[in-house]
């Protein structure tokens, strides 16, 4: 897999009917081993060791209803009261994010409420902190670390 723009971190793999698969620590399970799956994976890593989110609060790649369609969001960390700190949107490296990247993660902002939201390919990282008076979001240089 390629090398991307987070620390190198020790995961774990297994291959199985010639499918390589990573091991994912908050659905603790191994999952398929996609572009994106990588760059998830780094995501979720950079989350618990770079910003100290514990694992507790993170969810990974759950169901939700817009506009009566399913959709999935990719990694969504709670406050302790159970509202939503943080939704990331992961993309594979050779995807590049453009507007339609922050339409879709605004769009399921519109039902998650989240303060912060990012993107990321795994090579570039884009972090937003919500405007929810002025119904916008506003580029910051990085996301806060986990205030418990």
């Amino acid at each position: 897999m390629q090398a991307l723009n987070f620390p190198k971190y020790p995961f774990r793999f297994k291959n199985s009917e010639n499918k390589v698969s990573i091991f994912d620590a908050i659905r603790k399970k191994f999952v398929v081993l996609q572009p994106e799956e990588w760059v998830r994976q780094h995501c979720i890593q950079f989350l618990i060791h770079e910003k100290g989110y514990p694992k507790s609060l993170i969810n990974v790649e759950k169901e939700l209803i817009i506009n009566d369609l399913k959709k999935r969001y990719d990694v969504v960390v709670f406050n302790p009261d159970g509202s939503i700190h943080l939704i990331v949107e992961c993309k594979a490296p050779s995807v590049t994010i453009n507007q339609n990247t922050f339409d879709q993660i605004a769009q399921y902002n519109l039902v998650l409420n989240a303060t912060y939201l990012m993107v990321t390919n795994g090579i570039n990282h884009y972090y937003c902190a919500m405007d929810f008076e002025q119904e916008r979001y506003h580029f910051l240089k990085e996301i806060p670390n986990y205030q418990g």
